[in-house]
């Protein structure tokens, strides 16, 4: 028996945040707690979204320590704030990081600390049994995809690891996928996170196990990131585009249930121990694990893995592809065409830091459903390959 999820309410589309309110105050909530960042903050982004959300006597407050990689006081910091206060539910407003902030608030709001006891890596799921309080997500990047994920991760301050928390009960009530709120996106960013988004929906059609219905959803999402990515780039208010980029988002984190790979074990540890922002670091890692991939499958001839490297290679480079040995500096361009340059040295990493790289990368779990075993030396050459 296999068991599938496809479950979260979606609303989607431009002013789709005006339906919000009313589905809260549907379901008898009146105090919210708005758990988001100092940027959107700033930018007046999260007042505007406030003001929109609390025009029917709605109320919310702002809670906004929460860093670009997040880390466990940000969820102390958020769960005191949670049960200071007369909240009944939680709303997400942000990329990832604020998104997978609140997820964490809203079972260590119901749950006793240590964070630590919940890490999915050592059964903590079993431990995250109380009822949850409601929680709304609305995404202002189009990367994470958090907004319909069951996961959240966080780095533990005693380890220093980026650590992950897996309950589906963390999984958002309802999230609204309104492009107006991602146009101000600043350029890097927008790449950053389109990349990430791009790299979930491949690594995804990449696990070795039978999904049909999230190898469909991963090739579609492919597809709508390499076709609109460059035009958001191009014109950031064009707001089809931008939402295209939001629901690819959304299904790239749809199709990771079948899970992730070795990119994601390389680039935790670069985001917790360089701050490296997360997609960012998919982007410089991509073209060297997919080297590293083609390299093995053909090594071993595994017929299933080459076909679907073949597929991949196809959607990057819209149906030129050649041989699957070019896939590598087809993904290379394309990851230059958006802006980003490739190379972990321009981003501070050293050769002595590879080392050590190497084995936090092995240590995360990511990598388990790499299409085939990865070992810590094989983690030491990519990185050393992607300085």
């Amino acid at each position: 028996m296999i068991q599938y999820h496809f479950p979260t309410v979606l609303f989607f589309g431009v002013d789709s945040l005006n339906d919000l309110t009313p589905a809260i105050q549907k379901k008898g909530l009146k105090s919210l707690l708005m758990v988001t960042d100092p940027g959107l903050v700033h930018i007046g982004l999260a007042n505007s979204v406030k003001s929109t959300l609390t025009s029917s006597r709605l109320n919310i407050d702002i809670f906004d320590d929460v860093h670009p990689n997040p880390l466990e006081e940000d969820v102390t910091l958020g769960v005191k704030a949670y049960q200071s206060g007369d909240y009944d539910g939680i709303i997400a407003l942000g990329g990832g990081s604020a998104m997978d902030v609140a997820k964490t608030i809203r079972f260590m709001a119901v749950h006793k600390p240590p964070l630590a006891q919940y890490d999915d890596a050592v059964g903590g799921d079993a431990k995250i049994v109380n009822s949850m309080p409601p929680l709304f997500a609305i995404p202002t990047t189009a990367g994470t995809g958090s907004e319909v994920g069951r996961s959240s991760v966080i780095t533990i301050k005693e380890t220093g690891k980026k650590t992950i928390f897996f309950h589906p009960g963390l999984m958002p009530d309802i999230a609204v996928l309104d492009p107006k709120l991602t146009v101000n996106l600043p350029p890097h960013i927008t790449a950053a996170t389109g990349v990430d988004a791009f790299t979930h929906c491949m690594e995804a059609y990449l696990v070795d196990s039978f999904h049909p219905m999230a190898d469909a959803i991963a090739i579609e999402g492919m597809k709508m990131v390499v076709e609109n990515l460059p035009k958001v780039m191009e014109n950031p208010n064009n707001l089809d585009a931008r939402g295209q980029m939001l629901l690819s988002a959304t299904m790239g984190a749809t199709a990771f249930q079948k899970g992730l790979g070795m990119i994601h074990s390389m680039a935790h540890p670069l985001s917790a121990k360089f701050n490296i922002h997360h997609g960012l670091a998919n982007a410089l890692l991509i073209k060297f694990c997919l080297e590293f991939t083609i390299d093995k499958a053909m090594k071993t001839e595994n017929k299933t893995l080459q076909e679907k490297l073949n597929d991949i290679g196809n959607i990057i480079s819209c149906d030129t592809l050649s041989d699957i040995g070019n896939i590598p500096d087809i993904a290379g361009t394309f990851v230059n065409s958006i802006g980003i340059v490739l190379g972990l040295e321009k981003h501070g990493i050293q050769a002595d830091h590879i080392e050590k790289l190497g084995q936090l990368a092995f240590e995360d779990s990511c990598h388990a459903t790499h299409p085939f075993a990865v070992n810590q030396d094989d983690f030491h050459a990519v990185y050393t390959r992607a300085l």
